[in-house]
């Protein structure tokens, strides 16, 4: 349900809804301006990408619901994410996280970056990791019927 966003010069008003997975992820986006970009993420199951860094981007994760076991640094460190807390992640952090609670994991991703740096994520050997490509470990949305976060949208 991704919504076509303008870059934000105002004050901008956004909801923390989400679409419920049977299978797969999502990433919509709240709200943008030129430094700063906020989205709401949902996995059914698993995580996200191979350990990677995005080197020009600061950003943080909430959790919203669920958990999330986060593995940071070159050696992944073990740092479990529950619901209500949050990580930041230095640009240049290796990191890579996966759902490990026993319901869909919600995330509210919030990055900031100086506007003509480069929007790529790193694995430790350098070479890119795109969002399509196997490392990422995309597989095909399957939407949750009727079913949304926050519950009482349901």
């Amino acid at each position: 349900m991704a919504i076509a966003f303008k870059t934000q010069t105002e004050p901008a008003v956004f909801d923390l809804k989400a679409q419920l997975l049977d299978q797969g992820r999502s990433m919509d986006l709240l709200a943008k301006t030129d430094l700063m970009a906020a989205h709401i993420k949902v996995y059914a199951e698993g995580g996200e990408n191979g350990l990677h860094a995005h080197n020009h981007e600061d950003h943080m994760f909430v959790v919203l619901t669920g958990e999330a076991t986060f593995y940071t640094g070159v050696e992944e460190q073990l740092r479990v994410v529950s619901k209500y807390q949050g990580i930041l992640l230095p640009k240049g952090v290796y990191y890579r996280f996966e759902s490990t609670g026993d319901e869909n994991m919600v995330l509210l991703r919030v990055g900031a970056q100086v506007p003509g740096t480069p929007r790529y994520r790193t694995k430790p050997d350098g070479s890119p990791i795109p969002g399509d490509s196997p490392d990422n470990k995309q597989v095909p949305v399957i939407p949750r019927a009727g079913k949304y976060f926050p519950s009482d949208l349901s």
